[in-house]
């Protein structure tokens, strides 16, 4: 998905949506590509895993969270809210 020019992954859990950068910061893999697993998006090069909530990095080899960006539901309309 993309806002604005940049890439997220969208998740949808248990009923509500959430958005993460799609960057993995171990080597740039594309977040959205991976699998949702219990709350964690597995990043589909080598299997780092975020929480898809936070972005908080849960596992090797990536070491740095991503970025997490508030988001609401109007209808059938998904906004991410994010600042620079």
């Amino acid at each position: 998905m993309a806002c604005d020019g940049r890439s997220l992954a969208l998740s949808h859990i248990d009923g509500a949506f959430y958005a993460i950068d799609n960057v993995c910061t171990h080597d740039n893999g594309p977040l959205g590509e991976g699998r949702l697993m219990r709350g964690r998006v597995i990043c589909p090069r080598h299997g780092a895993a975020f929480d898809a909530k936070t972005g908080r990095v849960l596992s090797l080899p990536a070491v740095r969270d991503v970025r997490a960006y508030a988001v609401s539901v109007e209808g059938d309309l998904v906004f991410v809210e994010y600042e620079d």
